[in-house]
């Protein structure tokens, strides 16, 4: 790790004293699966966790791997089970220690969210997020387990690892024997709590006796369990003392089971809106003189935030995960006093775990070469060329940085007076500020890597005759959805609400359900208000509580969501379920989050005409039913379509020109396929 005499995070790059090992900063690298760990060939994960060793972190988790087949997140997932499986391992834990860095496995046992049929739990209770009912085990199918989790430690350090990491939250395995609503035994491994916490302290403690007293174990202990039945705190800390007590080195917080129904990691969830969760446990460990120190999670993805937790005594060490997709050197450019050059994760999950809920390999939206370290080299140009990239939005901007990065002359040309394209109507939609941050970081790339910015020009095709390659991010204009009347003044359309400050009336019908939809409709109910800027009020609409006064940490009156400010009909053409095609991880949070503010969304249904009583409408192919909705202003939200006259252009002139962005492909606004393309074609140049 890069260090320098005067730290500007003092207690976040503080080295940790483990005893038998030293760690030389107070940064986690969380376990995130990234699809890198189900292949025999284990070289793009040696390359992946060394870009990170290399950017100072000073402890790296790994992806679930199963201790067992009956284990595995999915058929032929990655699983530590041999003496043979333990030495394609090597090339990871060497390839680390290289880089001055250490490294744990974690096992990761799937209990009854396994998706395949052989799936084991302690009952047989079928998980919502599931298709498949798991077996019960017996009690000696239990020991087996706890067997398999020893045998997969030693297997860890046969391997090379520095330690493991036990996986006992999340509603996994571990934590389904934890609750008496997916532990409904009545033998010695169910029953009272004392019963249901036998298994994870087994676990740890014969672990600890297998490996001996210099190997890292760190326990994942779900300290919020956020689903009805979970866990008390008196429960919780009574499993984190004997845990501690039993071996482990370290204790990290889990938030919340798969199949919770209060967002934990998404973008609109508060930065560190855990942490106290954590301190809690850390002030019942202090008065009982237990000295194990704890981990805290979730949403931390800036340097000061880090750094403020540790202030505060939330933790004594803070688990960064997606934000070391975002940038590998985070820990380095904290250290330098850089943090304005630190590629900020935004907590979008779309290239993460949008990728791995759906067996895609994951990767980041603001970094594409994460998980593809082997693929995607950004090398210096052996031949640097005049290159123009017209439109300052994310595909132009990525496509430009990056060429200039790689030595290129690169000029930037931009219509409106501002980079940022469409990120600049993002950021204003609540709980998604940190589309900030990956504004100001575009605006550093610009800067550093030398590119020639031309804000407020509308270029032409003559003025790019002198260029050796033309890029043309261009990106999108609005759909027209030709409805009859659509001239009337009460008509807006998105652009007009998010970036054109036009007033907008009490009562609205959107016309067009998908990202943007639902984006106008959450910044129309909010009133100006975000919650993801006040932890205190997004607790209360999510009906987070204390576990110390709420079983599960869940608050027995529910939700306390503030009233709409406005009323809104959200309306789509296609029948199904509004906002479909939203994001895997995070559409059930939009939709959640406007039932709650009582937008009320309608399929099927067909735009007669725009007049002064509001917008006529009719259902299916017959058009039955015409209704009126009474509103104010209907706002246009109807798609987009790509905006390349330019490359149109240029292409009847002879020139080859690169499409890339929206204005290659607009459906749906999509940034991650943008940025993606872009840094593709940035990097062959």
């Amino acid at each position: 790790m890069i260090t320098t005499n005067t730290s500007p995070y003092p207690h976040l790059l503080q080295p940790l004293d483990l005893g038998f090992t030293q760690l030389k900063n107070r940064v986690l690298m969380g376990s995130m699966h990234t699809g890198l760990e189900d292949g025999r060939d284990l070289a793009p994960l040696a390359a992946y966790f060394r870009e990170r060793a290399e950017g100072g972190v000073g402890l790296m988790v790994t992806g679930g791997f199963a201790p067992n087949i009956a284990g595995w997140t999915k058929p032929f997932a990655g699983r530590l089970s041999s003496s043979r499986a333990a030495r394609r391992h090597r090339i990871v834990t060497d390839s680390v220690h290289a880089a001055d860095s250490k490294i744990v496995c974690q096992i990761l046992h799937s209990g009854r969210y396994a998706f395949h049929p052989l799936a084991v739990a302690p009952s047989a209770l079928k998980a919502p997020i599931s298709p498949f009912k798991p077996r019960a085990l017996s009690a000696a199918g239990v020991e087996r387990q706890i067997r398999d989790f020893v045998n997969c430690a030693c297997k860890a350090r046969e391997a090379g690892y520095d330690g493991v990491e036990i996986m006992g939250s999340e509603g996994y395995f571990i934590n389904e024997f934890l609750s008496a609503k997916t532990n409904r035994r009545t033998d010695a491994w169910g029953g009272d709590y004392s019963n249901r916490m036998r298994l994870p302290v087994e676990i740890v403690q014969r672990t600890r006796e297998a490996v001996g007293k210099d190997f890292i174990i760190i326990y994942r202990l779900s300290m919020i369990d956020l689903v009805p039945e979970g866990s008390t705190w008196d429960e919780i800390v009574r499993l984190g003392m004997a845990v501690a007590r039993g071996g482990a080195t370290l204790i990290n917080t889990g938030i919340g089971w798969h199949e919770a129904r209060v967002p934990t990691i998404a973008t609109s969830v508060p930065r560190a809106a855990f942490a106290w969760v954590t301190r809690k446990m850390k002030e019942e460990f202090s008065a009982a003189r237990i000295s194990t120190p704890l981990v805290t999670s979730n949403r931390i993805n800036t340097p000061e935030v880090a750094e403020q937790i540790l202030v505060d005594g939330c933790a004594d060490m803070v688990s960064l995960a997606r934000p070391l997709l975002a940038d590998p050197a985070f820990v380095n450019k904290a250290a330098l006093g850089q943090p304005q050059s630190i590629n900020t994760c935004i907590a979008c999950n779309q290239a993460c775990l949008d990728h791995i809920f759906k067996g895609k390999l994951t990767s980041c939206l603001v970094n594409p070469r994460a998980c593809h370290e082997t693929e995607l080299v950004y090398t210096p140009a052996s031949a640097p060329k005049r290159i123009a990239v017209v439109g300052a939005g994310p595909a132009g901007i990525t496509a430009a940085t990056i060429a200039a990065e790689r030595g290129h002359e690169v000029h930037l040309f931009e219509s409106s007076t501002e980079p940022g394209g469409q990120l600049n109507m993002a950021k204003r939609i609540p709980g998604k500020e940190e589309f900030h941050e990956m504004l100001r970081y575009f605006k550093y790339r610009i800067a550093s890597t030398g590119v020639k910015l031309h804000l407020g020009q509308r270029v032409q095709a003559d003025d790019l005759k002198d260029f050796n390659e033309i890029i043309i991010a261009t990106g999108v204009l609005p759909r027209d959805p030709q409805i009859p009347g659509q001239d009337h003044p009460k008509v807006l359309n998105y652009i007009d609400v998010l970036r054109g400050n036009k007033d907008v009336g009490a009562s609205v019908a959107i016309v067009g359900a998908g990202g943007i939809g639902f984006d106008v409709a959450e910044y129309l109910v909010s009133g100006g208000h975000s919650t993801t800027l006040d932890a205190a009020a997004w607790r209360a609409e999510w009906g987070v509580a204390d576990p110390s006064v709420a079983r599960g940490g869940l608050a027995p009156v529910g939700p306390k969501v503030e009233p709409p400010a406005r009323k809104v009909f959200l309306l789509q053409r296609k029948s199904g379920k509004p906002g479909a095609g939203l994001g895997k991880t995070t559409g059930w949070i939009h939709r959640a989050t406007l039932q709650a503010k009582q937008v009320k969304m309608m399929s099927g249904v067909n735009y007669e005409r725009i007049g002064d009583e509001g917008l006529l409408v009719s259902f299916g192919e017959k058009r039955e039913n015409p209704t009126w909705i009474a509103c104010d202003n209907v706002i246009l939200c109807a798609g987009q379509v790509p905006l390349r006259e330019l490359a149109d252009e240029l292409s009847a002139q002879g020139k080859t020109v690169h499409i890339v962005g929206g204005a290659l492909e607009a459906g749906e606004l999509d940034a991650k396929r943008a940025i993606d393309q872009s840094a593709r074609l940035a990097a062959r140049l």
